[in-house]
Formats: structure tokens, C-alpha cells, sequence
């Protein structure tokens, strides 16, 4: 079927963004509209559309809605993100969370006190693949560590979000790079290998800078922790690192969790079963709104919404760099409207992988460039769900924690050099 490009297929996203940041600035609230509802109500102001001058039954709209929205792809990613959260469950019930932080702490040397607390925090992250989950577990100690050393609250609850979006945006098991690699079609590790280069002078630089605004701090209490709890992240990490399967990786870190856990008494076989629903409850939130999305992109394909988007840029885009500069800007203001990296990369994904075709992008440098320039805007986005709980937790504005984010900020730098100077070098792909 020939799509032709029309402004009509974007109207789904613009009700969205109308509906979802509407109900922010109305209430100052940017979470007071749910991802999910605003995604169910986009989509069905889409199967009220048509194609100019057509008139698709809505049976068929809701068929196109339906193969799109259980794409291969898509229901690979819900399956992944249940086992994801079924992971963190099983860590945090069995003490891993709490031994891996711990540890972290307690070598931390002096006046080396706050880029102790990023290299923790980032540590953490990429086990965990979670920044709400690091940010939970850190951002306590980090309030605690102001107390301690009369330094200032924001900075430090500032370095705590740095350290949660570096494994937000590297780690194997994160959802952004679930997304970021599925909807690209690449393995996780080569996409690890091409990110990794391009924001490692962003987490040395953040070392540097915090090391010199810590300079004088005095040294942490020791804290407990135990190694052997340690050892479902060092199974994640270690299987994922040698190119398994992601599934396999996660039933790895899922299976030792439970192991140890039962070992240690931190629960039974019974109450093993009730940590991996409660994990798997925490992501249907998310496989949900994935769901939802991928059939509203369908339609939106349908409309030429997709066509008129990749038309307009590449109207302006004449160059494989044009294009990266677009796939970097696309998902960053996906972003900054929904304050969901995983989300944007969802939505910006498809136009992303047909405009890598177009213009040769090695899809590895175009999954690495929708998680960098996403992961980056979330950890500096006021309103997004990582500085709320830090400020929460610290007791003070999410816009005090905005300016100190340093690793945010670098990584879009990196990202933009990265792009300018076409870095790292890769295999060009065929047209």
C-alpha cells in the first residue's frame, strides 16, 4: 500500500503533547496526566482520523492498530521489561541493592567523597538498569552525606541523578537500551562498545569537576555489606558482556537472585514467587504504554504522519550527519513532552531506523544516539520522574537540582561532538 506523507498523520502526537503537557502547566504538575491514559485517549483520537480524501472502515484502522501495536519488536520489549522488573524485585528483596551501595560507601576515600557517590551511583545504575531505582537507594545516603560534610543539598542530590542516568543510559538490562537496540535491529553489546566511547570523556570530566568541588570533604562512615549478595550483578553483567541473549541474561541475574536469596533467608520459595509478581507488576505500567504506542505509530504510519515527518527533514538534511543531528533532536524533544527517555525512544524509533536507512547511519551509532541524547534531557528536565524523587527525597525544589546535573549536561556535549566530528568511526551501511 503507498503512503503518502500528510500533516494528518501527526495529529495523534500533537493531541498527545497538547493533552499531556496541558495538564502539567495547568496543574504545575507534570505528572499529574498518567502516560498511560494520555496514550489511550491519543490513540483514540487517532482511529477518528482517515487519510485525506479516504474513508477506511474503522475495522480496519483498528486491525492496523492491533499488527502494529503486536509487532514482533514490541511484545519482545514487554517480555523483557517483565523480566526486568521480576530482577530488580529479586535484588532488592535479597539484599543486593543494599550490599552493592554499601560496599560502594564504605571504600570511598577521602576528599573523594562526591565523585565516590557518582561512581557508586553509576555502578549501581548499570546493575541495576534503573535510575529511579538507584536514585531510591542513593539519594537517603546523599542527603546524609550534605549533614555529614556541610556540603550543599543540590549538588550533591545533583551527582546522585548523573550517576543514575549513566546506567539509565549503558546498562544491559536498562529499558532504554532495550528499546534503544530492539527498534534499531543491533545487539547490545555492539551499541555498549559505540556509547560507551562517546560518553566516556563526560563521566571522566564529571569525576574531575566533582573531585575539585569535593576537595576538603571528610570521610564516610563504614558501612555493612555482604559480597555473596553481590553476586546476581556480577552473573547480569558478566553473561551479558560475553553477547548472550538478553532474556538469558536476565533469567541468569533472576535464577542466582533467587538462589542466594532463598540461602540467606531472605525469603522462601513462596515468597520468592510474590518478590518476581511484584517485579512484574512494577513494568506493566510500562509494557502497557509500549503497546499503546506501537499501535499509535502504526496508524500514524498509516496516515503519512511518519512520511511527512521524515519528508520535512529531510527536506533540510541532505547529509548522513543531517541525520544524525535530526534522529538527536527528534528524540530529544520527545523527551523533554513526555519526561520518559524510554517512551521517547519507543516513539522516535521507527523514523529513527528509516531515516539511519536513508542516509546510511550505522543503525549501532543511531541506537547509541537515541539513548544518549534521552537518558541526557531526562536527567535535566525538571519535571522528569528522576530529580521529582531526588527533591522529594532532599526536601527541596526539582530546579535547585537542574543546574548540578554535570553528567547530563556533558553527555549531550559528547553527544554533539560526537555527531560533528562522526565519532566513533564505524562501518558505513549500504542504502
Amino acid at each position: 500500500m503507498e503512503k503518502t506523507a500528510s500533516f494528518i498523520g501527526l495529529l495523534p502526537l500533537v493531541f498527545f503533547l497538547i493533552l499531556f503537557m496541558g495538564a502539567g502547566i495547568l496543574t504545575g504538575d507534570f505528572s499529574s496526566m498518567p502516560l498511560l491514559v494520555a496514550f489511550v485517549l491519543a490513540a483514540a483520537f487517532a482511529l477518528l482520523l482517515d487519510k485525506r480524501g479516504n474513508k477506511t472502515p474503522l475495522s480496519d484502522k483498528i486491525d492496523i492498530f492491533a499488527k502494529a501495536a503486536g509487532e514482533p519488536t514490541i511484545m519482545l520489549m514487554v517480555v523483557i521489561f517483565i523480566l526486568a522488573g521480576a530482577f530488580y524485585s529479586i535484588a532488592e528483596s535479597m539484599g543486593a541493592v543494599t550490599s552493592i551501595v554499601n560496599m560502594g560507601l564504605s571504600i570511598l576515600p577521602a576528599n573523594l567523597i562526591l565523585p565516590g557517590l557518582f561512581i557508586v551511583g553509576s555502578i549501581l545504575s548499570f546493575s541495576m538498569g534503573t535510575s529511579m531505582g538507584t536514585i531510591t537507594a542513593l539519594a537517603p545516603i546523599g542527603v546524609g552525606i550534605a549533614v555529614q560534610t556541610g556540603m550543599g543539598l543540590p549538588l550533591v542530590l545533583g551527582t546522585v541523578v548523573g550517576g543514575a542516568m549513566f546506567g539509565d543510559n549503558l546498562s544491559f538490562i536498562s529499558d532504554t537500551t532495550i528499546a534503544a537496540t530492539r527498534t534499531q535491529g543491533v545487539e547490545m553489546r555492539d551499541k555498549f562498545k559505540s556509547n560507551s566511547l562517546i560518553i566516556l570523556p563526560a563521566f571522566i570530566i564529571t569525576v574531575i569537576i566533582l573531585t575539585y568541588l569535593s576537595s576538603g570533604g571528610a570521610q564516610l562512615q563504614s558501612h555493612q555489606y555482604s559480597l555473596i549478595r553481590i553476586i546476581p550483578y556480577i552473573a547480569i553483567i558478566a553473561s551479558a558482556a560475553v553477547g548472550l541473549n538478553v532474556m538469558v541474561v536476565l533469567g541468569i541475574g533472576i535464577g542466582a537472585g533467587s538462589i542466594i536469596g532463598i540461602a540467606t533467608g531472605s525469603f522462601d520459595i513462596i515468597g520468592m514467587f510474590a518478590v518476581l509478581q511484584k517485579g512484574m507488576e512494577s513494568m506493566e505500567d510500562l509494557a502497557l504504554i509500549s503497546i499503546m504506542v506501537g499501535g499509535l505509530v502504526g496508524l500514524m504510519h498509516y496516515y503519512g504522519g511518519i512520511e511527512y515527518i521524515l519528508e520535512k527533514i529531510t527536506s533540510k538534511v541532505k547529509t548522513k550527519k543531517g541525520a544524525e543531528i535530526g534522529i538527536a533532536t527528534l528524540v530529544s524533544l520527545l523527551d523533554i513532552t513526555t519526561t520518559n527517555n524510554t517512551i521517547s525512544i519507543i516513539t522516535a524509533g521507527p523514523l529513527a531506523k528509516d531515516l539511519s536507512s536513508e542516509y546510511r547511519v550505522n543503525p549501532i551509532k543511531t541506537a547509541s544516539i537515541l539513548d544518549i541524547f534521552s537518558s541526557a534531557f531526562q536527567g535535566i528536565s525538571p519535571y522528569a520522574a528522576q530529580i521529582l524523587l531526588a527533591a522529594t527525597i532532599g526536601k527541596i525544589s526539582p530546579i535547585q537540582i537542574v543546574p548540578f546535573s554535570i553528567y547530563s549536561y556533558l553527555m549531550i556535549v559528547c553527544g554533539i561532538l560526537s555527531i560533528t566530528l562522526d565519532l566513533p568511526k564505524q562501518k558505513v551501511i549500504k542504502k
